[in-house]
């Protein structure tokens, strides 16, 4: 015969676990990407995004550079995107996505899903998963958005003579699809249009870009 001891250690055992499940659940699921490539440019790339927040951080640079992640957005559209191709891949859980075959070094790659104490990861240099792969292509896109960002950024305060080789190089990228959110570009690209210390073909050409990526995502 069951005691009534032994009837409300059971019920607070299970409070507990209802508790604890509801907790883990209230808490937003963390994507990570990252890819290390010594000798590379960049030889380190870092991005995490949440599921629940455009609120996003990205870290690009050499190996022996300071480390150190910046904040940027991502739309709920495309977060939703990744986390769907996450979820195809069961967050990672247990998942070898490498071709163990013998081909170049392209980078050590990971993948890392989180939700409270749950964490799941793996690494590969390639795959031919094709969510993997889709998953994949997001990330990078969006690194090399970003490095536009800093390279950008960098040459509008230091190199003003550079501003229309960046334009062209992320022109490029944006004839070929490379970019995920070209609209988050608009802004720094109307910055350039506007900055009458530009030479007039850099500000021309930031205008036709800033008017591209207002469509790209309209």
């Amino acid at each position: 015969m069951i005691s009534r001891r032994q009837i409300l250690l059971a019920l607070s055992a299970l409070l507990l676990f209802l508790a604890s499940a509801s907790a883990s659940s209230a808490q937003s699921a963390k994507l990570t990407f990252r890819r290390v490539f010594p000798a590379s440019t960049p030889e380190f790339i870092e991005i995490t995004v949440r599921e629940d927040s455009d609120a996003a951080t990205y870290e690009i640079r050499q190996l022996d550079e300071d480390a150190g992640s910046s904040p940027f957005e991502v739309s709920s559209a495309l977060r939703a995107k990744m986390f769907g191709y996450a979820g195809e891949l069961h967050h990672f859980q247990g998942l070898d996505l490498d071709v163990h075959r013998k081909i170049a070094n392209l980078g050590e790659k990971t993948f890392r899903w989180e939700k409270g104490s749950q964490k799941f990861e793996t690494k590969f240099n390639y795959t031919l998963n094709n969510a993997a792969t889709q998953l994949l292509q997001i990330f990078e896109g969006l690194a090399r958005q970003q490095e536009h960002v800093v390279l950008l950024t960098r040459r509008l305060k230091y190199d003003r003579l550079g501003i229309n080789d960046g334009l062209l190089q992320l022109e490029s990228d944006l004839n070929r699809g490379l970019l995920p959110e070209p609209s988050h570009l608009v802004p720094l690209l109307d910055q350039i249009a506007n900055d009458t210390r530009l030479v007039e073909i850099a500000r021309q050409r930031a205008r036709t870009l800033a008017d591209r990526a207002r469509r790209t995502n309209s």
